[in-house]
This record gives structure tokens, C-alpha cells and sequence, in this order.
């Protein structure tokens, strides 16, 4: 059975879009997560990496958006 994957790279797109949308700069993102340092946010944001769940709620509530609507799924089947 094929299942649905999430898309990094439409993922961290859709992150920036979303962020920009809100208002929020990289560096509000950082300090409400408490990094020392945006290197996560960035790499959200070019696809290397998804934020932890724990994170990815976090995010959802400063872009007054549901999970879901962060997340871009790729439903192709090979």
C-alpha cells in the first residue's frame, strides 16, 4: 500500500508563505521557540528538515492556522 508523503520542499514553502502572511519575521519564530540560533527555522523553510510535533503545534498557533494547512502532502502514487 502507497502512502501519503509529506512534500519538504512545498512544506517549507507554504512555512514562509504562512509566516509572511502572519506578520512574523525568522526572528520572532526563534525567539518564541527559544533557539539560540534560526538555523531550524531555516531549514523548515528550505525543506531540509520538519518541525517536531511539539514544534509544528507551536507554529500552527502563531499562524492562526491548523496543522494541516502547514503541511503540504504529496497523494501521487508511483
Amino acid at each position: 500500500m502507497d502512502f501519503p508523503t509529506i512534500d519538504l520542499a512545498m512544506t517549507g514553502a507554504n512555512i514562509v508563505n504562512l509566516r509572511k502572511a502572519a506578520g512574523l519575521t525568522v526572528r520572532d519564530l526563534q525567539v518564541a521557540f527559544g533557539f539560540n540560533s534560526p538555523q531550524a527555522i531555516y531549514k523548515w523553510q528550505n525543506g531540509t528538515a520538519l518541525p517536531t510535533v511539539d514544534n509544528l503545534i507551536g507554529l500552527a498557533a502563531m499562524l492562526h492556522v491548523r496543522i494541516d494547512d502547514i503541511l503540504v502532502i504529496d497523494n501521487t502514487v508511483a
